[in-house]
């Protein structure tokens, strides 16, 4: 009888252990929601030591453990000085956020835009005008004055991927900032990619330009895949607008949708919308993408897609679970300006809280419940 009732106590204790273990695995925030991200703007060197301080008292608590930085040329490049900007980050500004991510075990993936967000409204970008010869729409003058809807269908101006020499300078840039961040990820923005294969572009015209975007990605996760590093994107060009009438921000309406079925399937996507939960990931997923879902400023838009995100991963099968690989927060002003409406509380425009930093409180404090939602 001893021997029985001794077996039996064994056995209830390996029940019990393999319960609460299992339990603990389900309320593990790594396991719901393996990405928990923000991506903002780099600070400028003044602004160091403040981001510095937001990522230990503000990032790490909420346990955020995926941090975006986009850099573009706000970096002290040394294999293209002429390429940065007038007031840039050092080595030492990058080391002193490194230092607080790591040791609040926070991933860093720098970003730099790499084909599109060449220029903004009127103003071109440090690459095109030192280097104005990759331009893909050279004929396309930036105005005094920005306006859209514009005659010349401009936005962002984008580098011409088959220029022979693009490559040799841009992946000198992301190299040396990906080692500067001691990261084994890249984000090369590609979205809002409105000027590709155009018909003035002797390299480009008559090319498909689902092709020429697909060949850029693949250029791209290639280069990285000799340094053992991860490619991240937004998704917004291989999505067809017309089809998800999700229009020409968040989709492709220049016919780039069909690179979906070309990229190679190891890159992460980053899924933006921000006026609406649209079911996208589930798309992405099913054509073998890990994705990402990014909310911006409304708070209401970021809990349901936090809710759609954790239901996917709860209901998907065993291949597409970790598929579904998570929620990162996207700022767009300015790194200081963030700061100080998020410490300040301001309300948006209207006096409602439609607010980047609302949004984010909102997405964490809904992360942070996370593991009392799903039991």
């Amino acid at each position: 009888m001893r021997t029985i009732a001794f077996r039996y106590f064994l056995l209830v204790c390996c029940f019990l252990c393999l319960f609460f273990a299992r339990s603990g695995a389900q309320n593990n925030p790594d396991s719901l929601l393996p990405v928990r991200g923000f991506c903002i703007e780099a600070p400028r060197p003044s602004g160091v030591d403040s981001f510095v301080t937001f990522i230990n008292n503000e990032l790490a608590p909420r346990k955020v453990n995926t941090l975006v930085l986009r850099i573009d040329f706000n970096y002290q490049f040394k294999s293209h000085p002429e390429l940065r900007d007038t007031i840039a980050l050092s080595l030492q500004d990058v080391k002193k956020m490194v230092a607080a991510c790591s040791n609040n075990h926070i991933k860093i993936i720098p970003q730099i835009n790499l084909l599109g967000h060449q220029s903004w409204a009127n103003k071109t970008y440090n690459l095109l005008k030192q280097y104005p010869e990759f331009d893909e729409t050279p004929w396309v003058k930036m105005p005094e004055k920005y306006a859209w809807p514009n005659a010349d269908g401009l936005y962002c101006k984008s580098y011409c991927s088959r220029h022979p020499r693009v490559h040799k300078i841009v992946f000198a840039l992301v190299d040396e900032i990906c080692d500067a961040f001691e990261t084994d990820a890249f984000h090369a923005g590609m979205d809002e990619v409105f000027y590709i294969g155009e018909s003035g572009c002797r390299r480009c015209r008559k090319k498909d330009k689902a092709v020429l975007f697909a060949d850029e990605v693949r250029r791209v996760r290639d280069h990285l895949a000799l340094s053992k590093r991860t490619l991240w994107i937004w998704g917004d060009r291989m999505l067809d607008a017309t089809t998800t009438g999700l229009g020409i921000w968040e989709a492709s309406q220049n016919h780039t949708q069909a690179a979906i079925d070309l990229v190679p399937k190891d890159i992460v996507v980053c899924d933006w919308h921000y006026d609406r939960a649209d079911k996208t990931p589930v798309y992405f997923a099913m054509k073998g993408f890990k994705v990402v879902t990014c909310p911006w400023r409304n708070p209401d838009v970021a809990v349901q897609q936090l809710n759609d995100m954790v239901n996917f991963r709860n209901t998907a099968t065993q291949q597409l679970k970790p598929l579904f690989y998570g929620m990162m927060q996207t700022i767009w002003s300015h790194n200081a300006d963030f700061l100080k409406e998020f410490y300040n509380k301001t309300p948006d425009a209207s006096g409602q809280n439609k607010t980047q930093w609302a949004c984010f409180t909102k997405l964490y404090d809904g992360i942070q419940n996370l593991g009392e939602r799903v039991k």
